[in-house]
Formats: C-alpha cells, structure tokens, sequence
C-alpha cells in the first residue's frame, strides 16, 4: 500500500478516536459500549497505519526511533483510554479535555517539527 493510502487512514482515525473521545465525556452512560468499541477500532487502525507510515519512510530495520515516534506513541496511548476513564469519572471530565487536549498537540506538534530527527 501506498504511503498515501497510510497517512489518509491514519489521518481519519486519529479524528475518529479524538472526536469520539470528547463525545465520551459528554455522552450519556448507555452510549459506553457503543463508543469504547469504536475507539477501540480506531486505536487499533491509528496503531497499524502509523507503523505502516514508519516503515514506509524509514524502511524496516532502520534502527532507534526519533522522538517525535515516542511522543506519538504516548498521545496514542493516552488517548485511548481516556474515552474509558471518561465514562467512569464524570467529576473530573474538564480535566480529561484538557489533557486530549494536550495530547493532540504533543502528537501533532511532535510529528511536523520533527524532533529527533527522521
């Protein structure tokens, strides 16, 4: 596949499971399983395209991962359960968005300046 066809799925999952996430804050309980297997899926896609895009551009084998590759990993990983713990604890809800919030950045900010190189 294309690294074109990688990064637009990539792209799309990565609003999926943002947007859905915020909608988890704000959704009623009996939304929960409906919304957490949609993360779900949309973690796993952003997991799979995400390392297709890596050994596209760098190719496998290439040795230690830069930064921005760590600092993705840890957004995704965040963000994925936040939907979850969203549900749980409804009292901290401004909190959770905020720290999306950040996330989001961290990933996107991350991925264009390119820290640590290629």
């Amino acid at each position: 596949m294309s690294i074109t066809f990688y990064h637009i799925l990539h792209v799309l999952s990565v609003l999926v499971l943002t947007g859905f996430t915020f909608y988890a804050f704000a959704a009623p309980a009996e939304t929960r399983k409906k919304v957490m297997i949609i993360t779900g899926i949309a973690s796993l896609v952003i997991f799979v395209s995400g390392f297709g895009l890596i050994t596209k551009v760098r190719g496998v084998g290439a040795g230690a991962w830069p930064l921005w590759v760590w600092v993705k990993l840890v957004a995704w990983l965040g963000l994925s359960a936040l939907a979850g713990v969203g549900y749980r604890k409804r009292e901290k809800v401004p909190v959770f968005m905020t720290v999306a919030l950040v996330l989001v950045f961290a990933a996107v900010y991350s991925v264009y300046s390119k820290i640590g190189g290629l």
